[in-house]
């Protein structure tokens, strides 16, 4: 069986940045499983996975824009202390959910000066190309609930 949409997809992987520095792994885990086709994983490595067969290995390098996007000045804000009042302490480093106009987003905190925040609500792979080394551990139909639902139930989900 080959990926295609629909499928349920289970793969371990390694993923390194631009420098070689491994930012993740799944392989002292379980297999990462996600719905081929839903846009669940970013769309270079939904590319690359599609067409493969269970006990494919292979290494694909993704552009930014395949990936998390560019990095954009645009996403970068000051705000008033006063907002992160529910906060013990607020530092560099720091992330918080936010409302944004497609919902929640993930903010990081760059910079506190004063009664001033500045937060990134930039993904934090942001701008990086991203290389995965990939293993198809499984392939299955996916079952009509996880269609509907349009994500994985069970072991390896991330719900």
């Amino acid at each position: 069986m080959q990926i295609t949409d629909k499928l349920a997809v289970s793969i371990h992987y390694i993923l390194t940045n631009g420098a070689g520095e491994q930012l993740d792994s799944s392989r002292d885990e379980e297999p990462m499983v996600y719905l081929h086709g839903f846009g669940q994983i970013i769309p270079g490595l939904e590319n690359a996975l599609t067409g493969k067969k269970v006990t494919d290995k292979f290494s694909v390098t993704i552009a930014p824009e395949d990936a998390y996007g560019e990095r954009s000045d645009d996403m970068l804000q000051t705000v008033p202390m006063d907002m992160f009042a529910d906060a013990e302490k607020v530092e560099v480093g720091m992330q918080f959910h936010a409302d944004a106009t497609n919902g929640v987003s993930v903010v990081t905190v760059t910079k506190v000066e004063d009664d001033q925040v500045t937060i990134d609500g930039n993904h934090p792979l942001a701008g990086e190309t991203l290389t995965f080394d990939v293993e198809v551990m499984d392939i299955r139909p996916a079952t009509e609930d996880e269609l509907s639902h349009q994500h994985i139930h069970g072991e390896g989900c991330n719900h």
